[in-house]
């Protein structure tokens, strides 16, 4: 193929979540996201919530009444996680701790020799913090 696909970047991610408020808080007052719009779609008894967390990533977070379960144990295909890079990993971890997140042991990937941890929104979703170097 000598024709390229002309793509810039992940534009956003979208999160169906079982508890709106719940979340909404989450990635708020958790992850610092800042609100771009909210809206409630009476058709569909859904809120979307257009969220921009720091780095310049796009969230969409979804409300439907009575959404299955996310197949996380084991894994199913599809989406495994959402990955956040951070150039303090300790410091991250520390503060998510204080807003009542719960991030698992820091971990050194064999391979690349990164660190990085995983901690879950209120849905279960998987998130990671990935340490870069500045």
């Amino acid at each position: 193929m000598s024709e390229r696909l002309p793509l810039t970047g992940v534009h956003h991610v979208a999160l169906i979540t079982a508890d709106y408020e719940r979340a909404r808080r989450f990635y708020i007052e958790v992850l610092d996201a800042r609100i771009l719009n909210e809206a409630y779609r009476h058709e569909r008894d859904s809120y979307k919530l257009d969220l921009a967390l720091p780095g310049g990533i796009q969230l969409e977070l979804f409300s439907f009444p009575s959404p299955p379960p996310r197949p996380s144990y084991p894994e199913a295909c599809g989406l495994r996680h959402l990955a956040l890079a951070t150039s303090d990993l300790e410091a991250s971890v520390a503060l998510l701790k204080r807003r009542g997140a719960r991030p698992e042991p820091i971990r050194v990937d064999e391979f690349t020799g990164a660190r990085f941890t995983f901690f879950a929104d209120p849905d279960g979703t998987p998130i990671e913090l990935y340490e870069t170097q500045a």
